[in-house]
């Protein structure tokens, strides 16, 4: 996929910069794998806002995407590939032997009428899914289950993916893109490659309605509110907050450390690289 720029006719399409889908499926969805999709724009079963800058945004279907790959030794074809408004990736639409058909994350390079398969002792094929132990050290994989037959949780947004490193006893070692090195069970199922849509970081938004599209509302600085909503708020005419940045509840945005999983920090052999200032 290339990136398309428009010619500046506007203020916002001069700026604007989206990946192109020429080569995408451009008809609907499978239906019998989409749902119907309800925003509920950030708030909880009790109508307070819990996450903050969501709206509705346009309306879409939910497309149900198999991350479990469990149907192992049954050949798929890809049929086609698809956008996925859910997530930054493309999806495919597969086709089993049996006739059974499933939405997967669709990896880079793959092409429709390929065949792929899930298994143990597979094909190293861009598409295939197997488990960790059958995988070389060296090779690139997403959607990597944590535990064995959990489904894929690491490694499953647009350009992602992960690299095996090693094993040790019963485990594989992988290194995240973040540069953390963990310990997985090697019983745990990967798929191999890297996911699709890596422009997607080059994306440019151009024009704030696109952003409310999105489903994206505007953020509010701390220090244009008033006192009573925010710690850097209030003063006489523009100040610059008169204190270290903090959230809306006073907790540091500078480096504060939140994760509280003391039980999984056995599994960490490395903690990520801190990003240069």
């Amino acid at each position: 996929m290339s990136l398309k720029t428009f010619k500046p006719y506007t203020k916002s399409t001069r700026g604007t910069v989206i990946v192109s889908k020429n080569n995408l499926w451009r008809g609907k969805p499978e239906k019998s794998l989409t749902i119907g999709k309800k925003s509920s724009s950030g708030r909880n079963n009790l109508g307070r806002i819990t996450s903050r800058r969501r709206g509705t945004g346009h309306k879409q279907k939910y497309r149900i995407i198999d991350f479990y790959r469990s149907k192992d030794d049954i050949k798929a074809t890809v049929e086609r590939v698809e956008y996925d408004p859910n997530r930054t990736c493309y999806i495919m639409l597969i086709k089993y032997e049996n006739g059974e058909k499933s939405y997967v994350l669709a990896p880079q390079g793959i092409k429709v009428g390929e065949q792929i398969i899930s298994g143990a002792k597979k094909e190293i094929k861009i598409g295939n899914c197997m488990p960790l132990n059958d995988i070389p050290v060296g090779t690139a994989i997403h959607n990597v289950e944590i535990a064995p037959g959990s489904g894929g949780k690491i490694a499953r947004s647009a350009g992602a993916s992960v690299q095996i490193s090693g094993s040790d006893g019963e485990y594989s070692i992988i290194k995240l893109a973040s540069g953390e090195i963990r310990k997985i069970n090697s019983k745990s199922k990967a798929t191999i490659g890297i996911l699709s849509n890596p422009d997607q970081k080059n994306i440019k938004i151009g024009k704030a309605g696109r952003n409310r599209w999105l489903g994206i509302r505007p953020s509010v600085r701390g220090v244009a509110m008033n006192p009573v909503d925010h710690p850097h708020g209030g003063g006489e005419g523009k100040t610059a907050g008169g204190r270290n940045p903090v959230t809306p509840w006073g907790k540091s945005t500078k480096g504060l450390k939140t994760r509280n999983n003391k039980r999984t920090d056995k599994y960490i052999v490395s903690r990520r690289s801190k990003k240069r200032k």
